[in-house]
């Protein structure tokens, strides 16, 4: 798929049929999170495939936000393995995870997969839920499945600012 068209038309789907992601499909879209760039080439992401019920109802007690996905990622990073950037004032860990998950959700529509990026929810609360490893932070959980009968765009989703309002050449 042109790389275009993928930017242009993907979509935050917010219902999914139960249908599951194969696993050649979730392969290619958790390999485009391997390879994605991180600072200093330090790859602190971890990401967790949650698919049985049993993790997916914990999951929806943190968030009303899963929409029926039947396979979330949840992207994390180890805060213990992060670039700290020049002032001491920011490190790479949210910028890194964040690069990660961008590819997931780009390569998740080149799939043929639908997805959703969900950031509505407690990371701590979610993290004690999932019994994650304390030295990690959660960045987000994105949604994968395929759209639900029905579902499409938010009606606001291909309302953009023109180039000129977002860009200044200096």
């Amino acid at each position: 798929m042109d790389f275009t068209e993928v930017i242009k038309n993907r979509y935050s789907c917010k219902k999914f049929s139960d249908k599951q992601v194969n696993a050649q499909q979730l392969t290619e879209i958790l390999e485009a999170g391997r390879v994605a760039p991180t600072a200093k080439n330090l790859q602190e992401q971890h990401i967790y495939v949650v698919q049985s019920e049993e993790m997916l109802a914990k999951i929806d007690k943190v968030t009303p936000c899963r929409y029926g996905a039947p396979t979330v990622l949840v992207v994390a990073f180890d805060k213990n393995n992060v670039f700290t950037y020049p002032g001491e004032k920011r490190d790479s860990g949210i910028e890194d995870a964040s690069i990660v998950a961008t590819h997931l959700t780009l390569a998740a529509y080149n799939a043929g997969v639908d997805s959703c990026w969900i950031n509505f929810f407690d990371p701590e609360v979610l993290k004690k839920e999932l019994d994650l490893p304390e030295n990690e932070e959660i960045l987000m959980l994105l949604d994968l499945g395929f759209a639900a009968e029905g579902a499409k765009p938010l009606p606001n989703h291909f309302s953009r600012k023109e180039l000129s309002e977002t860009v200044t050449y200096l």
